[in-house]
C-alpha cells in the first residue's frame, strides 16, 4: 500500500492555481526528489501534504496508518531560525511533540527516542550546547534528528542541504541515503541539486511547464530530466 496517493492535484493560493493535473505516490521505502523550475509549486506541494494548506482540486490519500501530523519535516532555515536559542536536546525532543496529546510532558519513550536520534546523527556530545552556536551543518543534523522524533515512516526534507559547503553536503545526502537504504525511513526531498536527484533518488516528481513522475531511469531519459541533467535550464 502506498504511504501517500495524490489524484490529479491542483494546487495555489486564493483561487490561483500554480499547478494542475498532479498524480503519484509515495511507497514505503522510496526516496523521490521533487525538482523543477523556481517558483514552480514545489513548497506548495510540500505545505499541502503537511497539511498546512488545503489543495484547491484533487485528492491525497494517506495509508498504513500515516498521518499528516505523522510525518518528520526538514524545511529550509531562515536566519531568524538560524539563531534561535534552544539546546540541540530540546529542538531533538521537540519532535515528539505529536505524542504529546494532552500529557502536559515529554515520556521516558519520548527522551529514549530523541536520545537515539541525536545518537544516529552523531550528535549526542552536543545535547547541552545551544542550537545557534553550532555550523550550519550540525544544525541541519540536529534538524533531522528533530523530523526523526516524529516519525518511523516518512520524513519530508526542503532543501536540505542549502547553504552547505561541499564535504558537509556530502555528509548529509550520505545521512539521507543511509536513513533510506539501511533503516527503511522513508525520503521525499525538494532539491535543487540534480544530479544529486538523479543519483540517489530511486524516483523524481518534475513540477514545472512539464509533470514527469517514474523511476529515476525514465526520467533520465524524458524531455524535462535530459534538459535539466544536461543544465539547460535554470535551477531545479
Amino acid at each position: 500500500m502506498s504511504l501517500i496517493t495524490c489524484r490529479d492535484l491542483r494546487l495555489g493560493y486564493e483561487g490561483h492555481a500554480i499547478v494542475e493535473g498532479l498524480s503519484f505516490a509515495v511507497n514505503a521505502g522510496d526516496y523521490l526528489c521533487i525538482v523543477g523550475e523556481n517558483g514552480s509549486g514545489k513548497s506548495t506541494l510540500m505545505r499541502t501534504l503537511l497539511g498546512l494548506q488545503r489543495p484547491l482540486g484533487g485528492a491525497i490519500e494517506f495509508g498504513d496508518g500515516l498521518t499528516a501530523d505523522a510525518i518528520g519535516y526538514l524545511p529550509q532555515q531562515t536566519a531568524i531560525q538560524r539563531d534561535f536559542p534552544a539546546t540541540v536536546w530540546e529542538i531533538a525532543l521537540s519532535g515528539c511533540q505529536s505524542n504529546l496529546n494532552r500529557r502536559p510532558f515529554y515520556s521516558r519513550a519520548d527522551k529514549a527516542l530523541a536520545a537515539r536520534s541525536l545518537e544516529r546523527m552523531g550528535m549526542t556530545a552536543y545535547k547541552k550546547r545551544c542550537y545557534r552556536e553550532l555550523s550550519g551543518g550540525q544544525q541541519q543534523r540536529v534538524l533531522l534528528a528533530r523530523a526523526l522524533c516524529a516519525t518511523r515512516q516518512l520524513i519530508l526534507l526542503d532543501e536540505p542541504v542549502s547553504g552547505l559547503d561541499p564535504k558537509v553536503t556530502a555528509e548529509m545526502y550520505a545521512l539521507i541515503e543511509g536513513l533510506n537504504r539501511d533503516e527503511g525511513v522513508t525520503v521525499v526531498m525538494i532539491s535543487h541539486d540534480i544530479a544529486a536527484a538523479a543519483r540517489y533518488a530511486t524516483h523524481v516528481l518534475h513540477i514545472g511547464r512539464e509533470l514527469f513522475f517514474g523511476p529515476v531511469a525514465d526520467y533520465k531519459r524524458s524531455a524535462a530530466g535530459r534538459r535539466f541533467l544536461e543544465g539547460g535550464e535554470g535551477d531545479a
